[in-house]
């Protein structure tokens, strides 16, 4: 014992010199970490007039991305920032560029071209890009123009909307080439106007074949525009196109970031994955929500559009209700329907991938026009700037879910990357079949699950019971059999009329009266019988003690959450009634009390006379 005391104090030190060092060193981060976190929109730099509409969009604190990039664009470098989506990337790039084009408002240099161009590579991330700058301009009460361009508008409306010209102008690459080769856009004028360039969504620009209108526009750019690159993954393409526009990139790394395994998805997202047949992923669907196993607003990705419709058709026979987002419905409804979903009129929405649906629907298109040449076999053209996974902001999506396995781990992160943004929770269910065991092992290795990380792992979902499933079976299995080809492809051109017909033959209408879009409905039934009544209800007798209490669990969870659902709709039919046309709402019929003394009846003289005959012979 003596020995060992003698032997001890020696020892001790050094290690106890170490273990402070490094709490300090702990420390130090931690208080470097604090004072980020700590710093407001203020302290970026950014012009008071915008830090004032941040405040009245309620926004007061920047995120990270925002905190790191802002100072740097600010600066006038060129910035590549990967962070996973939600994090704030439009604001990252959006806030700075306007900053730099406030001075130039009142400067008397002409320009011939806009001063900033932000390419997107869908035009619904085109939509939310240009309503994001307007507002923030707008409540900042200055003269700025923001025009947004889609390869579809018409020359004329081309030319009028780069009349001026704007200042910044929100298109995709393939519409900035339309305009070179109409003459739309000169390039002289813009190697002479442009200053800054964006891509946002940047792994994806080149993904979805706009290589060649960016190799188009790549000799007009000047070495003195600043380039920023917004992605959510890391990939060749997006290193491709380092190579390809930026000159000597700020590559942005946060400690957010860095770790690239840990923080592809959010932490605060939950993710599930549940083992079945292709067969059986109907009937496991059907349990999820007619269970009440997951939390709403509910967003489901197809790989086909004829996918989606029978999923849409097979949850009508059931008393679900649904509406549906692909490519080939009109630019105006895909629009209307995002803002619907997004207020809260309808809990699920069944979405067709676009980067899964392109491929298959040319291969089919391509077969179809070599077998027959009739124009009724022809599909609908897809929108090629389409993409309801490219960035577009969801909100209040609480749960994913993966009824087809998307073909590669990056269209995985770019799904779940609808729910959990801004740091909110979410939650993801995965259908794997058999076939579909190779795409989530590749997606395993990608998070991480391989090395036992608690983070990002993809869990069973135990809630759901076998004998749940079990339950189910031979109701979802016969209405699954009256859920025919044919019945699809009905229901598929019935809704692409309706769809069209609210598109374009209503546009000047709902431009004139925009409330009555609130009486537009996208979630309307589809299927010519109605539903079953004993099919809208599960019997308590097929429900186990488990699933009961997982029912509840999900309740109280969505509960104490609060309820999302907008009155809108409700709300909107009680303004419109006060909002009519005074002179519409005088009846010509007199009423009951005021009928005897002869006043009220003027309007229809013959009518009431008849009714006073009427009451003197009684």
């Amino acid at each position: 014992m003596a020995k060992n005391n003698k032997q001890k104090p020696p020892q001790d030190p050094k290690p106890n010199q170490e273990e402070e060092e490094q709490k300090q060193h702990e420390k130090d981060k931690e208080e470097e970490a604090e004072e980020q976190e700590e710093k407001s929109f203020e302290e970026l730099g950014l012009d008071h007039r915008l830090i004032r509409a941040l405040l009245k969009k309620g926004v007061d604190k920047p995120f990270p991305i925002q905190r790191v990039a802002i100072p740097l664009v600010l600066q006038g470098k060129d910035v590549v920032a990967q962070a996973r989506t939600g994090t704030g990337k439009t604001f990252a790039y959006l806030l700075p560029l306007l900053h730099k084009l406030f001075p130039s408002d009142s400067g008397s240099k002409a320009r011939l071209a806009p001063a900033g161009f932000i390419l997107v590579p869908s035009r619904e991330l085109c939509q939310q890009v240009y309503k994001e700058a307007v507002s923030l301009i707008e409540l900042c009460r200055v003269q700025l123009k923001i025009v947004q361009l889609t390869s579809g508008m018409p020359t004329s409306d081309l030319r009028a909307a780069l009349a001026g010209p704007p200042d910044v102008l929100v298109t995709t690459p393939k519409c900035i080439r339309d305009c070179l080769s109409a003459g739309l856009l000169q390039l002289t004028s813009i190697s002479e106007s442009l200053e800054t360039l964006v891509l946002d969504e940047a792994d994806l620009l080149l993904q979805f074949g706009f290589g060649d209108d960016l190799k188009a526009l790549t000799p007009v750019i000047p070495r003195r525009c600043q380039c920023l690159l917004m992605s959510a993954t890391s990939s060749p393409d997006v290193d491709q196109l380092k190579k390809l526009i930026l000159h000597n990139p700020f590559v942005l790394t946060l400690s957010e970031v860095e770790d690239v395994k840990d923080e592809v998805i959010s932490k605060n997202v939950q993710q599930f994955w549940i083992s079945c047949s292709a067969s059986d992923k109907l009937l496991y669907i059907l349990a999820l929500l007619k269970l009440e196993l997951v939390l709403k607003k509910v967003l489901i990705f197809t790989n086909t559009i004829d996918a989606g419709f029978r999923l849409k058709l097979f949850f009508e026979k059931f008393g679900i209700k649904s509406a549906i987002l692909n490519a080939e419905l009109p630019h105006n409804s895909r629009i209307h329907i995002l803002e619907e979903f997004n207020a809260g009129l309808f809990d699920y929405l069944i979405a067709t991938d676009d980067s899964q649906t392109k491929e298959k629907e040319q291969a089919n298109g391509d077969k179809h026009v070599a077998s027959r040449k009739s124009r009724k076999h022809l599909k609908p053209k897809l929108d090629s700037e389409f993409g309801v996974v490219r960035g577009i902001d969801f909100k209040n999506v609480h749960t994913v879910i993966n009824f087809d396995m998307p073909s590669s781990a990056s269209g995985y992160v770019h799904r779940i990357g609808r729910t959990g943004r801004a740091y909110s929770a979410g939650a993801s269910v995965s259908l794997v079949s058999p076939d579909e065991m190779e795409i989530f092992d590749e997606l395993k290795s990608l998070l991480g699950d391989e090395e036992n990380d608690d983070t990002n792992i993809i869990a069973p979902f135990l809630l759901l019971t076998k004998d749940a499933v079990e339950s189910l079976r031979y109701r979802a299995e016969d209405v699954a059999r009256s859920v025919t080809r044919i019945a699809v492809r009905e229901s598929r051109a019935q809704d692409l009329r309706n769809e069209i017909l609210n598109s374009e033959k209503l546009k000047a209408h709902f431009e004139v009266n925009p409330r009555d879009l609130d009486l537009l409905k996208h979630d309307k039934v589809l299927s010519k019988d109605p539903p079953a009544p004993h099919l809208r209800d599960v019997p308590d007798y097929l429900l186990d003690q488990k699933t009961r209490d997982a029912s509840k669990m999900v309740k109280l969870a969505r509960a104490a959450m609060g309820d999302n659902k907008s009155a809108r709709r409700q709300g909107s039919k009680r303004k419109f009634r006060k909002s009519r046309d005074p002179l519409k709402t005088f009846s010509a019929e007199a009423p009951k009390r005021g009928r005897k003394d002869g006043m009220k009846g003027e309007g229809k003289g013959t009518d009431f006379t008849h009714h006073r005959k009427k009451q003197k012979s009684v």
